[in-house]
């Protein structure tokens, strides 16, 4: 009792005057509507007390909601509810609409198509009779001929055209009032003296003479219990333009339209549901009919609806009819995925729930924990805009910023930094060939592996016509961006002077002299980069190259190897240095590897380095091997010597067969 007393005055001390004058004028006009008076004042006391009441609704709505929100886990829960429960439920209600206009427009063409197919048909059959016709002799007896052909065409469409009438002797004059002045053909749908026909009629000239061949059918209950029979009831509406002021009219298109026949099945009913998830689907389909009033006058197009219902079930079966018997486990995985995707949904509800509880579990122990923390130099503020749980947080957390605030753009730096680095290396990436040329006769594959970030290793490969292709690989001094640039720079010179005009008929010691030019004259003096570059011609099957002081390559010939080794010093130290060409004539199947010094120069455990003479015979046990499996053993064999993953250079290596 003592504790909703103090309730009672806590409350009514938070009141404000508005609030007090609320709750006495809600209270005046309970008692006057309570008691039944009514004029004058009392009646305007209601009406205040009306406004007082949805005053004070609005207050307590605001009191409550801020009671319930001061606590995160409240306020998480609420979250975790609009952004994952509130969306699949819209979801689910647009998934429910779009389901039912699908299924509705399924049934409508399946109606609109099965009509429109009879009376394709319908005119197909006038066609025939009118080509008949047409070649028969005039010495034939007219009821002989009928006879014959309306016998043939009423056994053919006995089921789909029920109560087809066939006329061979139309009056022309129909003709022209249903089609129009001149028209020698009509399909459609007719209305005239209240009845609906489907007809098709054609005009003929035949040696008896011009003629019309009509057939029609009457729609009727039993005619459309053949219609569409994946379908439920169906119901047909005939409308009529009303003219003046007519009553019990319906809207449609700027104009008014009265309801003159209705139709409908009279023994098809609706199919049973063949699962819980099956709904009626109801729908309908608009077909333009023909009237035909009394008199000469020409017929005018009226809108004819034809309403039905189904089942989404029984329209699935037309949907995934090419599956034949599989049909039904293609709509049973799609309901299977839609269950599995609700359990998952009911599962990341509660398993948020969980983490809600163990996130403001967290945050209380660290609202607990920064009330410890009170010295230092605190110079960064938490703007605070309410006084909830989450405020008292940020006050206590403002106690601290001040200490990790030099730590936070450290990390900053650090971070951007490291963004630079990753954004140099996807530049640099784009430098290498991104798919391999296609030169017969030759086989390509290489493999770089930057010791940082970025890597100082370069290669590249060429094709400078149909059946020669240049493969080159440099070492560039140093490590990191700088070596990248310089990378960068040697790349883009190589491939302007293999790409210029003329360049077929530069040898690669001139081409080779060009860029130790380009390099002395862009670079710092204690810049420089060792370089080999090979052009291969798979028609004459000879390799000329140069080497600028890289580590030899060499071509497998079998089981030995010749290394070429003929070119040069480095770039980029004297400008006026002549290199040297070398040849070779390359036998058919031998192998040109090329390699940096991140190959040769790892260690063992005993100070040893892999060198180039295991490398080789690394190589050699890979003679047989695809480029690529050889490649990835050579890298494989130098990081067993090593005994450690980690690089101290960067690594490249490229394998080209030739055929």
């Amino acid at each position: 009792m003592n504790s909703v007393s103090t309730n009672i005055t806590r409350v009514w001390r938070r009141l404000s005057r508005p609030d007090i004058v609320a709750i006495v004028l809600t209270l005046g006009g309970t008692t006057a509507w309570l008691l039944g008076f009514n004029g004058g004042i009392y009646s305007f006391a209601k009406y205040l007390g009306l406004l007082s009441a949805g005053y004070l609704a609005s207050r307590a709505i605001a009191w409550g909601r801020n009671r319930l929100l001061w606590s995160l886990r409240n306020r998480l829960i609420v979250a975790g509810l609009l952004l994952a429960v509130v969306p699949v439920l819209l979801l689910v209600v647009l998934a429910t609409l779009a389901g039912q206009i699908l299924y509705s427009q399924l049934g409508g063409y399946l109606l609109y198509d099965d009509i429109h197919a009879r009376l394709v048909r319908m005119a197909d059959s006038a066609a025939s009779l009118a080509a008949a016709e047409r070649t028969l002799p005039s010495t034939i007896p007219d009821p002989a001929v009928e006879e014959a052909l309306d016998a043939q065409i009423h056994v053919a469409y006995s089921k789909e055209l029920p109560g087809l009438k066939i006329e061979f002797h139309a009056d022309p004059r129909r003709l022209e009032r249903i089609a129009g002045s001149g028209a020698k053909e009509f399909t459609g749908v007719v209305q005239s003296a209240g009845q609906m026909h489907l007809i098709a009629m054609r005009a003929v000239e035949s040696p008896r003479g011009r003629n019309v061949v009509e057939l029609s059918v009457r729609v009727t209950p039993d005619f459309l219990e053949t219609v569409a029979p994946d379908l439920g009831p169906i119901q047909v509406t005939a409308l009529q333009r009303a003219e003046g002021d007519v009553t019990n009219t319906v809207p449609l298109g700027g104009a008014r339209y009265r309801f003159i026949e209705r139709i409908s099945t009279r023994r098809r009913t609706l199919q049973p549901a063949n699962y819980w998830l099956d709904p009626v689907i109801v729908g309908f389909s608009k077909l333009d009919a023909t009237y035909l009033e009394g008199g000469e006058k020409a017929g005018e197009k009226q809108p004819v609806f034809a309403a039905f219902t189904a089942r989404p079930s029984v329209l699935n079966g037309r949907i995934f009819s090419s599956l034949g018997e599989f049909s039904g486990s293609r709509v049973f995985e799609f309901e299977l995925v839609a269950v599995l995707l609700l359990l998952i949904q009911i599962l990341a509800v509660v398993t948020g729930l969980v983490l809600t509880r163990a996130i403001t579990g967290t945050v209380d122990q660290l609202y607990g924990a920064t009330q410890h923390v009170k010295e230092g130099d605190l110079s960064h503020r938490v703007k605070i805009e309410r006084r909830d749980q989450l405020g008292i947080l940020g006050e206590s957390f403002n106690l601290m910023t001040g200490s990790i605030s030099s730590l936070i753009e450290e990390q900053k730096q650090r971070q951007r930094l490291e963004n630079e680095l990753s954004i140099a290396r996807e530049v640099q990436n784009q430098l290498f060939p991104q798919r391999m040329p296609s030169v017969p006769g030759v086989e390509i594959e290489a493999i770089c592996r930057a010791a940082r970030m970025v890597s100082g290793d370069y290669y590249d490969f060429i094709q400078l016509s149909a059946t020669r292709i240049a493969i080159a690989i440099a070492d560039i001094s140093g490590k990191g961006i700088s070596a990248a640039l310089l990378m960068a720079s040697l790349q883009a010179a190589l491939r302007s002077q293999l790409l210029a005009p003329g360049s077929d008929t530069l040898s690669t010691a001139e081409l080779v002299a060009r860029l130790n030019v380009h390099l002395v004259r862009n670079t710092a003096d204690d810049r420089f980069a060792t370089f080999f570059i090979g052009v291969y011609d798979s028609e004459t099957r000879v390799l000329r190259y140069t080497n600028a002081g890289h580590l030899p390559a060499f071509c497998l010939c079998g089981d030995h190897a010749v290394y070429l080794d003929r070119g040069g010093m480095v770039l980029g130290v004297f400008e006026d240095y002549e290199f040297e060409q070398g040849v070779e004539t390359v036998p058919p199947n031998a192998i040109l590897i090329g390699y940096s010094d991140g190959l040769v120069e790892p260690e063992n455990v005993y100070g040893e380095e892999f060198g180039i003479t295991r490398l080789r015979d690394a190589a050699l046990r890979l003679n047989g091997a695809p480029p690529r499996v050889i490649a990835t053993g050579m890298m494989q064999a130098v990081e067993d010597w090593a005994g450690t993953p980690e690089q101290a250079d960067d690594m490249t290596v490229i394998v080209a067969r030739m055929r």
